[in-house]
This record gives structure tokens, sequence and C-alpha cells, in this order.
């Protein structure tokens, strides 16, 4: 019987899904000071707007690139103080998922991984040009995720609703 379920095992094909970090990499960064150095000698009342995106690449059969694009803009009336952005990403191997479940890894475990290094990347960048640190607070990537997939949804019923209405309008016509 053990031989029996040996073979049964083997032949079978491994639909266990893998998830596996290949490399966490920063794929692009920048700061701007537009103020140069009057940013330093004048009191400013700053105002922090954050700015999140990731988009998704398929490299090869189970190996993804994901990069976390977070902007930071701070700014003092109409001045800008300065400007971040860091383009953090990541190789992963991901195998055995079905389509929902792979958009979902997608977009919340692997931004979730590249979140502190991404705000690890802006805080040295804050310190190096001489800013005072910037405590970015955690995001819940499961949260976005859940309301992008609930207004996708919202969105399409209207567009269902609306084609038909169309088609009823349509056959009232004829």
């Amino acid at each position: 019987m053990t031989e029996e379920t040996t073979t049964a095992a083997a032949e079978a094909p491994a639909t266990e899904p893998k998830f596996s970090i290949q490399r966490i990499y920063l794929k692009d960064l920048s700061f701007e000071t537009p103020q140069g150095p009057s940013a330093f000698t004048k009191q400013w009342t700053p105002k922090v707007k954050q700015d999140l995106a990731t988009k998704s690449t398929k490299i090869d059969d189970g190996i993804y690139e994901v990069a976390l694009r977070l902007t930071i803009t701070v700014s003092s009336d109409e001045d800008t103080i300065y400007l971040v952005e860091v383009d953090q990403a990541g190789l992963f191997t991901i195998e055995g998922f079905e389509d929902q479940q792979l958009t979902q890894v997608l977009n919340t475990t692997c931004p979730n991984l590249l979140f502190p290094y991404a705000r690890e990347a802006i805080d040295n960048l804050l310190t190096k040009g001489s800013f005072p640190p910037l405590m970015i607070p955690p995001i819940n990537f499961d949260a976005l995720f859940a309301s992008a997939v609930q207004q996708a949804a919202a969105e399409k019923s209207k567009e269902a609703g609306g084609e038909a209405v169309a088609e009823e309008s349509d056959e009232t016509k004829h």
C-alpha cells in the first residue's frame, strides 16, 4: 500500500503554491529640493502628500517583478520644500496560485515586503539631504486591494446596468 501511495504521489503534478523572494533592489530614486538653500532658512508649515503605486511584470514562468513607487511631496503654501520618489522592486518566484490568488499576492504580499525597504531609502535620503526624518505610517495593502476589488466590481455592475438600459432603450425604439 505504501508503494501505491508513493507512486500516485510521484505521478500527480505538484500543485502546491510556492512563493519566494529572489531579490529586493532599488530600481529608481529621485530627490529634489527646488528651494535650494532657502529651504533651510525659512519658517515652513509643511504639508506632506504621499502617493503610492504598484506595478507587476511577468518576467518568466513563475517569476514576477513587483515595483512599489512611493512619492512624497512636502510643501508649504505653494512652494515645494522637497520631493522624493522611490521605486523599490523585487523579483519573486510565485507558482501554483489561481488567477485571483496570484493577483492578490502580487498586490498585497509583495508590496508588504517591499514597503519597509522603500521607507528606509526615503529616511536615508532625507538624512543625507539634511532634512528631519519623516515617519511614514504603515500601509495596509490588504485593505487597499479589497477596496480596489470592490470599486472594480461596482464599476462593472454600473457598466452592466448601463448596457442593459441601453439595450432596453434600443428595443423600445424598434
